[in-house]
C-alpha cells in the first residue's frame, strides 16, 4: 500500500491504476447510482491513504479521488521519509486554491523551492505545519507572506534558519494569523516578535520555547497589541522577569513560563489579578516562587485544571492547602522535586473537591518526605489514573499494592534501587546495577 501511495504522490494524476472489471449489468454500479457531485462529497471525508486506494479502482474513481476538492486537508507525517520536493510540487499543482491545511511535520527534505511553489499555487492555505523542516529558511516564509494572505496558523518549530525576517514577512502579509509557533528558532528576537504583534492583532497563540533572545519587550508587545492572546509558551526564555508577565491580559487561558528562573511571587500576584480564567499554568524551575504567591493565585484562578510546579523548591504543604481550597477543577498536578511537600499536604489535597471528582495525574517523584501515608490518603481520588513516585524512598511496594487494590486502573511509575551491601574488608566494593524496576 505504501508503494501505491508513493506512486500517486510522486506521479499525480498520471499514476498507474488498475481498471476494475464489473459485471455487464453496470446499471447496478455505484457510479450509475450516484451523481458525480455526491461521489466527490463522499470522497472528501477520506484521508490521504484512502484516497490513494480509491484512485486505483477505476478511471472514473482515479479522476474523482485525485480531484483537488478532495485534497483540502493533507497530513504527510506518515510519509515524511519519502516526501521530497517533487511531491509537494505535484500536490500544489493538483490542489491549487482548494488546499486549506497541510502538515509537512518531519519532512526534512523539503526546501525553499517547494514552499515557494506551494505559496504560488495554493494562495488559500490557512494552516501550514513545517515542524522540523530544517532546510526551510526565511525565503520560504517571505513567499508565504507575499502570496498567502489567508494564512491563520503556521508552525515553524525547529526550523533553525528562521529569523526575525520571517516574522516581519508574516506581519506584513498575513494579518489573519491567530497561531504562530517558532520554538527553537533561536535567532528570533524582540524585534521580530514586536513586528508580528503589531501586524497580527488577532493572534491567539504564540509559542517560542527555547528562544533565548525573547525578552520582556517581546512579551510586553504581545500583551499590548494582541488583546485576544489565549496561549503563551515562553519556556526557557530565561531573561523574562515579573515586569512583562504582569502585563498579560484577561483573555489568557494557557501559560507556560517553565525555566523562566527570574520570576517571583509578584508575577503570580499579577496573574491572579489580571488572568482569572487561566486553565493551564506551567511554572517548572521557577525556584523563587513561594506559598504566598500560590495563595494569591488560588484565590482568583478557580478555573485552573493543569499545573506544573516541578522544582518550585520553596513551596510547602501550605501551597497544597491553598490549591485544595481554591482550585476545584484541578486535574493534573506535578510536584516533582518539591522537597518540602509531606503527607499532610497530600492529605489536604485528597480531601478537596478536585481530588474526588477531577484529579487524574499526580507527580510526586523526588519528594523525599512523602511516605506510605500519602498513598493511603489518595485512595479517595477515584479518578486518579497516574501517579509518579520515582525516588520517593519512603514509599514501599506494599503501599503501592494497597493503592492498586482501591484503584485497580491506576498506573504507578516508581522504582526501587537495589540495596547496596556494606563495604567488606580487604577489597574494593563491587559495583551493583541500579536499574529501575517499573511498577
Amino acid at each position: 500500500m505504501i508503494y501505491c501511495v508513493r506512486n500517486i504522490l510522486f506521479k499525480g494524476v498520471n499514476s498507474i491504476f488498475q481498471i476494475a472489471r464489473f459485471s455487464s449489468d453496470d446499471e447496478n454500479h455505484i457510479n450509475k447510482k450516484l451523481p458525480k457531485e455526491l461521489l466527490l462529497r463522499i470522497l472528501s471525508y477520506l484521508d490521504v491513504v484512502s484516497l490513494c486506494r480509491c484512485a486505483q479502482v477505476s478511471k472514473l474513481w482515479n479522476i474523482l479521488a485525485l480531484d483537488g476538492s478532495n485534497w483540502q486537508r493533507i497530513d504527510l507525517f506518515d510519509f515524511q521519509r519519502d516526501v521530497e520536493g517533487p511531491v509537494i510540487e505535484n500536490i500544489s499543482h493538483r490542489c491549487g486554491g482548494f488546499l486549506r491545511q497541510l502538515s509537512l511535520r518531519g519532512c526534512e527534505s523539503i526546501a525553499d523551492g517547494s514552499i515557494k511553489t506551494l505559496a504560488q499555487s495554493c494562495p488559500n492555505i490557512e494552516d501550514l505545519n513545517l515542524n522540523k523542516c530544517k532546510k526551510i529558511t526565511d525565503l520560504s516564509v517571505q513567499a508565504l507572506g507575499r502570496k498567502c494572505s489567508k494564512l491563520q496558523k503556521i508552525n515553524l518549530d525547529s526550523c533553525p534558519s528562521v529569523t526575525d525576517i520571517s516574522l516581519k514577512a508574516l506581519s506584513d502579509g498575513c494579518p489573519l494569523l491567530t497561531h504562530v509557533n517558532v520554538s527553537w528558532c533561536q535567532s528570533i528576537t524582540e524585534n521580530g516578535v514586536e513586528a508580528l504583534a503589531r501586524g497580527c492583532p488577532k493572534l491567539k497563540s504564540f509559542i517560542c520555547r527555547g528562544c533565548k533572545n525573547v525578552n520582556d519587550k517581546a512579551v510586553s508587545c504581545l500583551a499590548t497589541f494582541c488583546p485576544d492572546l489565549e496561549v503563551l509558551n515562553v519556556q526557557g526564555c530565561d531573561s523574562l522577569t515579573d515586569e512583562s508577565i504582569s502585563q498579560l491580559g484577561g483573555a489568557l487561558r494557557r501559560l507556560c513560563v517553565s525555566g523562566c528562573t527570574r520570576l517571583t511571587d509578584a508575577a503570580l500576584g499579577a496573574l491572579a489579578a489580571r488572568c482569572p480564567d487561566l486553565v493551564t499554568l506551567e511554572l517548572a524551575q521557577c525556584a523563587h516562587l513561594t506559598d504566598a504567591g500560590f495563595q494569591a493565585l488560588a484565590r482568583s484562578c478557580r478555573m485552573l485544571e493543569r499545573m506544573d510546579l516541578e522544582e518550585c523548591v520553596l513551596i510547602t504543604d501550605a501551597t497544597l492547602v491553598h490549591l485544595a481550597m481554591g482550585c476545584p477543577r484541578l486535574e493534573k498536578l506535578t510536584l516533582s522535586h518539591c522537597e518540602l511537600i509531606t503527607d499532610y499536604g497530600i492529605k489536604q489535597l485528597s480531601l478537596s473537591p478536585c481530588a474526588a471528582e477531577h484529579l487524574t495525574v499526580l507527580g510526586l517523584d523526588n519528594c523525599p518526605l512523602v511516605t506510605d501515608g500519602a498513598l493511603e490518603h489518595l485512595v479517595s481520588c477515584h479518578n486518579l489514573q497516574l501517579i509518579e513516585l520515582y525516588d520517593c524512598q519512603m514509599v514501599t511496594r506494599n503501599a503501592i499494592r494497597k493503592l492498586r487494590n482501591h484503584l485497580p486502573n491506576i498506573r504507578v511509575h516508581a522504582y526501587f534501587a537495589p540495596v547496596t551491601p556494606p563495604v567488606t574488608g580487604g577489597g574494593a566494593r563491587p559495583r551493583y546495577c541500579r536499574c529501575c524496576n517499573i511498577i
